[in-house]
């Protein structure tokens, strides 16, 4: 049993890879991942329904993979700001992603939900926490809180926290989800051979030179020094740590946090791009050659029948995944900031997503389609 188990853990990870091709972290994530599969507790997911069970007295002949999956389904995909170096630092929610398939499996879409969203964050006794409405990313870290345990916060129950906050928020019901590490990322991206991608700016590093190392940090603290990694404007092939860190900057950028978001879609949508190009949901020797790259860094737990959901998703190709940016402002007063708030077409075209009417949505409102 443990050997299938693992064994259907690996197949969602690939599944996953292939759907939504990685989380992009925004923050300092260094701890060890944790997918949460939940059908449970919100509203508007598919369903996963059993094959039915051969007749005793002669074989059936083997089913079609994913024959029994349909949509539509949705993935909460988490990066997790967390430095495990400082004792008790509580993880933070710092790139939130929601992948949606369709109902036929042959489309999805990708947007982002800001980090600063100011959300209602629902109690959590299991944390202690009572709720309130404060920036969405804190729900990673209140709900993280292990009582008695200060200095041993809980990602995955954080995790839990996060998500039905996004629920709450979305109406949509989660069929699972992925908090991943830096190290995951880079790993997956240079297990393909690095992504080729589409800068849409000038973007300047603030965490890296351009060989790669770290850079250091400033005597007087409060940031780095030394020379900088800069990704100029245009096409360009990009190996793990720079796919990693061109993700990561938001400084300095036309738009700051909101084109950080969408450089994020961008590299998922080109890591994906880069999978389907190989043909790696067909090749099960290649594919256990990423899962073995990626070692501890993700990790998942599924429902039962996952290996036919694994194969129900990886046929989608790159090209319909489509990419939404969701506009937002500031809320607040002056130097008195509170964090973030969608736009009303924002809002409204998650009321068109939760009721089956995206595509038609996005035709209307154009200006929300990433392009590139």
């Amino acid at each position: 049993m443990a050997g299938q188990a693992g064994t259907g853990r690996r197949r969602w990870r690939v599944a996953l890879a292939v759907v939504t091709a990685a989380v992009v972290v925004a923050g300092g994530a260094t701890v060890a991942t944790r997918l949460v599969a939940d059908r449970q507790s919100e509203r508007g997911a598919g369903r996963i329904t059993a094959a039915p069970t051969p007749s005793p007295a002669a074989p059936s002949p083997t089913p079609t993979p994913g024959a029994d999956v349909t949509g539509p389904l949705n993935l909460l995909l988490v990066g997790v700001d967390t430095r495990v170096s400082v004792p008790g630092w509580e993880p933070h929610g710092d790139a939130v992603l929601v992948a949606h398939v369709t109902r036929g499996l042959d489309r999805a879409y990708l947007f982002s939900l800001p980090r600063d969203l100011l959300v209602d964050i629902p109690a959590y006794p299991k944390a202690g926490y009572r709720g309130g409405k404060t920036k969405l990313t804190h729900a990673m870290s209140y709900g993280s809180r292990v009582p008695g345990k200060p200095k041993q916060p809980s990602t995955t129950q954080g995790y839990e926290l996060l998500r039905s906050t996004v629920s709450g928020y979305t109406g949509l019901r989660f069929d699972a989800g992925a908090v991943v590490t830096f190290s995951g990322f880079e790993k997956l991206v240079d297990a393909v051979g690095g992504v080729d991608l589409y800068v849409d700016q000038r973007t300047v590093s603030l965490h890296r030179r351009p060989d790669g190392r770290h850079r250091d940090p400033a005597p007087s603290g409060g940031g780095y020094v030394g020379p900088q990694m800069v990704y100029a404007k245009g096409e360009r092939h990009l190996n793990g740590w720079q796919a990693l860190d061109y993700a990561r900057q938001r400084y300095g950028l036309d738009g700051g946090d909101y084109a950080r978001q969408r450089h994020q879609q961008q590299l998922i949508r080109a890591l994906m791009t880069k999978m389907q190009a190989e043909g790696l949901p067909r090749q099960p020797d290649r594919v256990e050659q990423v899962v073995g790259a990626l070692g501890d860094t993700l990790v998942y737990a599924g429902g039962p029948r996952i290996v036919d959901l694994a194969y129900a998703l990886g046929g989608l190709p790159a090209d319909r995944l489509v990419l939404v940016g969701l506009p937002g402002e500031g809320v607040g007063r002056g130097s008195a900031y509170r964090g973030e708030q969608l736009k009303p077409v924002g809002r409204q075209f998650l009321t068109a997503l939760e009721e089956g009417r995206a595509e038609q949505y996005l035709a209307d409102h154009p200006e929300l389609v990433v392009k590139r």
